[in-house]
């Protein structure tokens, strides 16, 4: 099956054009009308610091359903004992700088290179890009950051210095996320870290529908840490 090569033109083939790997297309930019679009479409950007951008569409694809969220009894105990202090949105570039540096059982070096970095931090400052602070005695423990489109969330990368760091920051996504009636959050690749937590596969169309459905919402736009959220709605699949 062929790889489609992206020009200039703001499109992307169709998701079910993928090759067995998941593989769509290769080229284009990082823009964030570019981002965008591809993330309403199911497709995200995963490649090497140095190499072209390659554009994905997982089958099967890896969500999480908020509502069932899988939480250890030892976890829980640590949410109660407030170990840690949570924020949103207050620290994005250096979750994003800290997801970087992770080392990665089987993965040489790291896919967050300069190019996505700054992509995804204007994303921020334009509203869609959102982050989970997780801080111990002061001090950035771990965190998440991802995409909120709609009433999905597209999940990018954690990271965790503390031992249950990033579980925390998991938490209090999904319970933002129940409050404001999310559908899913979307992990893109199957970990079993995130399949002890309760994620699961469902097909590729069964995420595409469930996706068309989350963005005939508005899109819960702005930074999260504060208590005025803009609402806007102008993301359209093609």
């Amino acid at each position: 099956m062929p790889v489609f090569q992206l020009d200039n033109e703001l499109v992307f083939p169709h998701p079910a054009l993928a090759g067995p790997d998941g593989l769509l297309a290769v080229g284009g930019d990082l823009t964030t009308g570019r981002l965008l679009l591809a993330y309403a479409n199911g497709i995200f950007p995963w490649f090497e610091e140095g190499e072209p951008i390659l554009w994905w569409s997982l089958d099967p694809r890896l969500v999480l359903f908020p509502e069932k969220l899988k939480i250890s009894k030892s976890l829980k105990q640590t949410i109660r004992n407030k170990k840690f202090t949570v924020t949103f949105d207050a620290h994005f570039e250096e979750v994003i700088e800290a997801c970087s540096k992770v080392e990665r059982p089987g993965q040489e070096g790291t896919w967050i290179g300069g190019e996505m970095k700054r992509a995804y931090i204007r994303l921020h400052k334009e509203g869609y890009a959102h982050s989970v602070e997780v801080f111990k005695d002061g001090q950035l423990s771990g965190g998440l950051y991802g995409i909120s489109l709609g009433r999905a969330f597209f999940g990018e990368s954690m990271f965790h210095i503390e031992r249950d760091a990033s579980k925390v920051a998991l938490f209090h996504l999904t319970e933002r996320l129940i409050k404001w009636d999310f559908m899913l959050i979307d992990a893109q690749q199957d970990t079993p870290h995130l399949r002890r937590m309760g994620a699961e596969t469902i097909p590729r169309q069964q995420f595409l529908e469930i996706l068309k459905q989350s963005l005939q919402y508005p899109t819960v736009k702005g930074n999260w840490s504060e208590t005025e959220i803009i609402f806007t709605n102008h993301i359209k699949t093609e």
